[in-house]
């Protein structure tokens, strides 16, 4: 239930960060799923994620939310192709973690757009000082791989501890686990 009223306060472009660790709230390290998704595929994933890694999950919600014809990459004036056509953009984000700093690691969660991360994911690591702490790309993808992700994603967090990409595509829970606990 609190997924679904997370989800629902999202849709309104609330803060949403559902908490996985309430009983460990002593603990010294902890452990942040962010995720963009357009259509719900990466938002499943990073909810598994989540669950498997005994983390907080915050969904990156845009200011404007993506329309069917905004994903349209058949279209090269459709925001998406747009946006990903010019490196620099940064599509406004309307949420933000609070206290960042209470993280370790942060996995950042996205669908794979042209062979990479969609812009709005460097305006969501922009916004934080990610020095010294883990960060863990993750992504869903129609297809294609990583491609030049941690190009482009790096210079956003420069001074965070990068691991590679690791797609979640169809991923059991047990694999997700065995995953995680290669990270450690």
């Amino acid at each position: 239930m609190a997924i679904i009223g997370c989800l629902a306060l999202s849709v309104m472009a609330a803060n949403c960060t559902q908490n996985y660790n309430e009983g460990k709230m002593n603990e010294s390290k902890r452990t942040l799923v962010a995720y963009f998704s357009a259509t719900g595929t990466t938002m499943e994933a990073a909810t598994k994620l989540a669950k498997v890694a005994d983390a907080d999950l915050h969904e990156i919600v845009p200011t404007e939310r993506y329309s069917s014809a905004d994903l349209n990459w058949h279209d090269k004036n459709s925001r998406s192709s747009v946006e990903m056509a010019d490196k620099s953009s940064r599509p406004a984000i309307a949420n933000k973690v609070k206290n960042m700093e209470q993280y370790d690691t942060v996995f950042v969660g996205f669908p794979i757009w042209w062979y990479i991360a969609p812009t709005i994911v460097n305006t969501f690591l922009e916004q934080y000082d990610l020095t010294g702490k883990t960060v863990v790309p993750f992504f869903t993808s129609g297809g294609s791989g990583a491609g030049e992700t941690l190009k482009y994603l790096k210079p956003s967090a420069p001074n965070a501890n990068w691991k590679d990409p690791k797609s979640l595509n169809n991923l059991s829970e047990a694999e997700m686990k065995t995953w995680v606990e290669s990270l450690k």
